[in-house]
């Protein structure tokens, strides 16, 4: 392993971003203030712009008649107005025309394009994304870097991104290139590591074989802190590693990058990491932090990591945030919640078991309960205004006047008999399931079945040491909390309309496979999502096919 090496811009960076989090802080600490704030400066950028003509923003004084002038939209609803912008109309949203377009992956649907002005960037998404990475450069400060200490997944720039019909770069936000070609400077940790920028000719569009090649030289280094951002990486990284275990050992030895020069040969590193085998701990022994988002499935198999990555290793919650803009940040080492960002939208908020209309009344971040779940509204002055996230937010406490909110999962629901089953409620009966069982969860996907002339939830589940009888006594835990979760399965299961929950035992290698031919079908590694509700009946056959039962 080559030997510690600091990067020259360690130190600025690191205190850039403690100093962003301290002023996001500042701002939590009178949200009041923020808020209106924020408010102020939306109505000033939408001045002007087609969408402030049609709802009458120029005399808009007031959150109430702001609530009354534009009314709760979903991303469908939005969408004329963003495909306009994305066409090169200009003022549809606000009077900053969008300098590029960030793209979701799509794992609901189609992808969505989110307009992304010089004010968003500048007031918003960067001081954003500065807070974020402040505990971690705080609390582990030789662990986070711009160079080769961290091994950043999430990070791929693309050199030639797709655009928009007029012209505009449209991307997802981890291939942006936003160092200064958008009026903004933005470093993000591992930035600059030797792979960051890769050192041999591949296809923009060959996902694997760009994440071979970062692994394969990192391998080399002293990596300390691996951000993932989508868990999911985190649980494949260890997975890949032993699937290119004898090609890495080869080009490391060989002094090649995917068997082509490129590198220095290094037998003794070979020989050490062949001695050792390729688990994370192994080969980076001095890994202190995986930083990731943490709730969902996630919260499910984060806390078996550590059997990989290390004893010593901490796992750090990312912020609660969505392409179209944030919601919380971390600002403590609270393990999987972070403070409401009020300083970067203006927020209102559903009871999570409502659904969402146009005129639905909506609840300010004063109101919420602890302990309770609500769909995210936000308004950010990028042109999104009472924009319906999708997301579900749980109030975890209160830190002063402010929430601490933590991502429950999507907002979408599963209704065939009555039941409206929501992903937190599913992924908390099964955490208690498996509380109450002792049987740890690996992973795993649901998705209603109709068997036996009514219907059912199966769910595929990769067990850990669970017997015939113990997959009977879990399947029967688990529709207990769910009855006890929800209101509505419970009836449907009391009035026959629903029978009881299924579990099909799954080896955990199928949702690697799954990983895979998604991966094959054109999905970049980080959009890769954990699905609680299983969509594509193709991963339901490929998971299933090798069930226990």
């Amino acid at each position: 392993m080559r030997p510690p090496r600091n990067h020259p811009g360690d130190a600025a960076f690191r205190q850039e971003l403690v100093r962003a989090k301290g002023q996001l802080a500042a701002s939590v600490a009178d949200p009041a203030q923020a808020q209106r704030h924020v408010f102020e400066e939306l109505l000033a950028q939408a001045a002007g712009s087609e969408f402030a003509t049609e709802h009458g923003l120029s005399g808009v004084r007031t959150l109430d008649e702001y609530r009354r002038a534009v009314p709760l939209r979903t991303y469908q609803e939005y969408d004329p107005w963003l495909a306009r912008a994305a066409d090169g109309a200009p003022g549809v949203l606000t009077r900053a025309e969008p300098r590029l377009f960030f793209t979701t992956s799509g794992s609901t649907g189609s992808r969505k394009r989110i307009p992304v002005t010089e004010p968003f960037l500048r007031n918003v998404y960067l001081p954003y994304f500065r807070a974020a990475m402040g505990v971690p450069a705080e609390y582990f400060p030789e662990s986070l870097s711009l160079g080769a200490a961290t091994l950043n997944l999430r990070h791929d720039r693309l050199a030639r991104p797709n655009t928009t019909r007029s012209g505009r770069p449209s991307l997802g936000p981890s291939q942006a290139d936003l160092r200064g070609g958008f009026g903004v400077t933005l470093r993000e940790p591992g930035s600059e590591a030797p792979w960051a920028e890769l050192p041999v000719p591949v296809d923009e569009r060959d996902y694997l074989e760009k994440l071979y090649l970062r692994l394969r030289m990192a391998v080399e280094h002293d990596v300390r802190c691996v951000i993932g951002h989508n868990p999911t990486m985190l649980a494949m990284l260890p997975e890949l590693l032993a699937q290119w275990w004898p090609r890495i050992l080869r080009d490391v030895r060989d002094g090649t990058l995917g068997g082509r020069p490129g590198g220095t040969p290094d037998p003794v590193r070979a020989a050490e990491l062949e001695r050792h085998g390729p688990a994370p701990a192994a080969v980076w022994p001095r890994v202190r932090v995986l930083y990731c988002w943490t709730g969902g499935v996630a919260s499910l198999y984060l806390p078996r990591l550590r059997e990989v990555y290390g004893d010593d290793v901490t796992v750090l919650p990312t912020p609660a945030a969505a392409s179209e803009g944030p919601v919380g940040v971390p600002l403590d080492r609270h393990p999987h919640a972070g403070h409401l960002a009020v300083s970067s939208a203006l927020y209102e908020f559903v009871d999570a078991a409502d659904d969402v209309r146009a005129d639905t009344p909506t609840l300010l971040y004063g109101e919420l309960e602890p302990g309770r779940d609500y769909h995210v509204v936000l308004s950010h002055l990028g042109g999104l205004y009472r924009y319906v996230l999708g997301d579900v937010a749980h109030v975890v406490d209160r830190v002063g006047a402010a929430p601490r909110v933590a991502y429950a999962g999507r907002a979408g629901l599963s209704d065939v008999a009555g039941e409206r089953l929501r992903e937190m409620q599913l992924v908390r009966a099964v955490a208690e399931a498996s509380r109450r069982t002792g049987i740890d969860v690996i992973n795993m996907t649901a998705r209603p079945e109709r068997a036996d002339g009514s219907h059912h939830y199966t769910v595929a589940a990769a067990l850990s040491g669970a017997d015939t009888s113990g997959v009977t006594s879990f399947a029967g835990v688990l529709d207990e909390e769910l009855c006890r979760a929800n209101p509505h399965y419970r009836r449907a299961r009391a009035g026959g309309a629903l029978a009881a929950a299924r579990v099909l035992p799954v080896p955990a290698p199928a949702f690697v496979a799954n990983w895979h031919r998604r991966v094959a079908a054109g999905m970049r590694p980080p959009e890769v999502k954990d699905q609680v509700f299983q969509p594509d009946g193709a991963a339901w056959d490929l998971i299933t096919a090798t069930s226990g039962t």
